[in-house]
This record gives C-alpha cells, sequence and structure tokens, in this order.
C-alpha cells in the first residue's frame, strides 16, 4: 500500500475510504460489524468510505486491527494518507460564505486533471472576470451584504489559480451555450471585458472554449449544464456534478458517468470548433 502523490484532502479522503472498504470487504465484514469497533454504527462507515467525514487516526488504527491488517509496512502509508486528508484546504477559510454541498466540489475541482464543463446560462466560474462574478452573485442573492459578495468573489478568483499554476495544472475544456454569451450580465461593460477576457484564457495551452450557437438547435445536452472532473489517480473514478438551486448531485456510478461523457463528447463534435468559437467571440465584442 503506498501513498499516492495527491492535490487535496477531498481527494485523499476519498482514497482513504475507499482503501477501507477494499480491507473491509476482503476481510468479510459487514458495515455494522466495523462501526461497532469504532463505537459507531454502520451508516458512519459509509461515509468514511465515501469520503464524506473526516477520520480519527485511533479509529482508523481500530478498523485496520479488525481488518487483518497489523504489519506497520501497511498501516503507516494510510494513517499517513488519514492524517493529511484532515488537514484544511485552503477553502476553510471561506467557510464563512462556502456551502457544504459545495465545499465538496471545490477540493475536487483543486485535484483534478481534466475538467469538462458544459454551461447554458453563465460563463464558467473557473473562466469569470471579477466584476462578472460579482454580477452573477448579486444576481441569484440581491439581498447579500457587500461584505459576503466580496468575499464569494476572493473565493471564486482563488479556485482559478489552479489553471495556472506551475505545476499539475488540470486541463479545461469548457462548452458554452452562445445564450451565456449574450446575456448581458452585470451590463455591457461588464460583459464585453468579461468576452475578452474568454479570448485571453483560450490562449493558455490548458484551456480550450467552444461554443454551441444558437442556430444549431437541439443538441445532446439539453437537460442542463453540468461538469465532470477526471483525477491524477487510476483509483478515482471521473465524477460528474451537477449543481442545483440549493445543493448538488455527485454522481460516481460507471453507467452515470458514461451517459455524461458519451453527451459532452458529442457537444464537442456538435458545436463549434475553438477557432470558429473564437471568431464568434470578436463578432459578439464587436457589436457590443
Amino acid at each position: 500500500m503506498t501513498t499516492p502523490n495527491l492535490g487535496g484532502p477531498t481527494v485523499r479522503r476519498i482514497l482513504v475510504g475507499a482503501q477501507l472498504r477494499r480491507l473491509r470487504e476482503a476481510a468479510n465484514i459487514t458495515r455494522d460489524d466495523a462501526g461497532y469497533v469504532i463505537r459507531s454504527s454502520g451508516s458512519k462507515i459509509s461515509r468514511l468510505e465515501l469520503g464524506k467525514v473526516g477520520f480519527k487516526e485511533r479509529d482508523i488504527e481500530d478498523l485496520l486491527t479488525h481488518y487483518g491488517v497489523t504489519d506497520p509496512h501497511q498501516r503507516e502509508p494510510l494513517l499517513a494518507l488519514a492524517r493529511d486528508a484532515n488537514a484544511p484546504g485552503w477553502w476553510h477559510n471561506y467557510d464563512d460564505v462556502l456551502a457544504p454541498w459545495f465545499e465538496t466540489y471545490v477540493g475536487l475541482e483543486e485535484a483534478a486533471s481534466l475538467i469538462r464543463t458544459y454551461e447554458v446560462q453563465f460563463i464558467p466560474g473557473l473562466l469569470q472576470t471579477e466584476d462578472y462574478a460579482r454580477a452573477v452573485t448579486l444576481a441569484g442573492r440581491p439581498d447579500l451584504p457587500n461584505e459576503e459578495v466580496e468575499r464569494k468573489v476572493k473565493l471564486r478568483m482563488h479556485r482559478q489559480r489552479i489553471l495556472t499554476r506551475s505545476t499539475d495544472a488540470p486541463r479545461l475544456w469548457a462548452v458554452i451555450d452562445e445564450g451565456a454569451l449574450r446575456r448581458p450580465i452585470g451590463g455591457s461593460r461588464v460583459m464585453k471585458a468579461q468576452l475578452e477576457h474568454l479570448l485571453q484564457m483560450r490562449e493558455l495551452k490548458n484551456v480550450t472554449i467552444q461554443i454551441m450557437p444558437f442556430r444549431f438547435g437541439g443538441h445532446a445536452a439539453e437537460g442542463g449544464a453540468f461538469s465532470i472532473l477526471r483525477f491524477p489517480e487510476p483509483e478515482l473514478p471521473d465524477i460528474v456534478y451537477v449543481e442545483q438551486l440549493v445543493s448538488a448531485l455527485y454522481l460516481d456510478k460507471r453507467e452515470q458517468i458514461e451517459r455524461y461523457v458519451q453527451i459532452f463528447e458529442r457537444l464537442t463534435v456538435d458545436c463549434q470548433p475553438p477557432d470558429l468559437s473564437a471568431e464568434m467571440l470578436n463578432k459578439i465584442i464587436s457589436r457590443a
């Protein structure tokens, strides 16, 4: 058992949980029995194995012993990984404005090697300017205090650093519906600057932007916006993120992932290629 090179505590939690699940199943032990060992329940074991909660080192030690893993050379890498998984990510500094259901996404995004996203209504968060992000935030919650709005904008700007970090920057492939480009969020000045920013961002080697024009009519993703995250760790499956008004879905079943991957691949074939998408951006900017 080796300690992988990981990008954040969220993925570490998922990996620790997956390894604990494999060990438990190999030992033919039920979740309820495992829960009893750590003075808890089967539902707590389920949450641990899904990486949804942090770990107590004592619990990991007791579970490993119960699963028959007594060799220190096998135990220590997993214990070290569990300790790292409990370290707070940078986004914990924004707990005051970060919804619990979105916190998981930020952690996964931080560790992803490939982010594929389709947006209908807004420019993807990783590609937004400060002014546009501020306008989007106020459009959804016009009653928010100014300080909270600015904290949310700072959080979004901090997330964008992954695209320009010096090592292991993820690849972002964004398909954006034309409606998101023409909807004047924040007014014409803010929107023009946002579109110009998209042109600048597409110059990054790890960023691909395609536009789905109105004239193409119906297409494969009529169900709405979604993102697919892929990770460098072979133990982790892709995760599909579908955001709702006050919650989000995290889909990781193979058949669900395959369906969304097929939809995204169909989108990239059906919509304009990156170069023509840049031409369309320039045309919209010239008329702004």
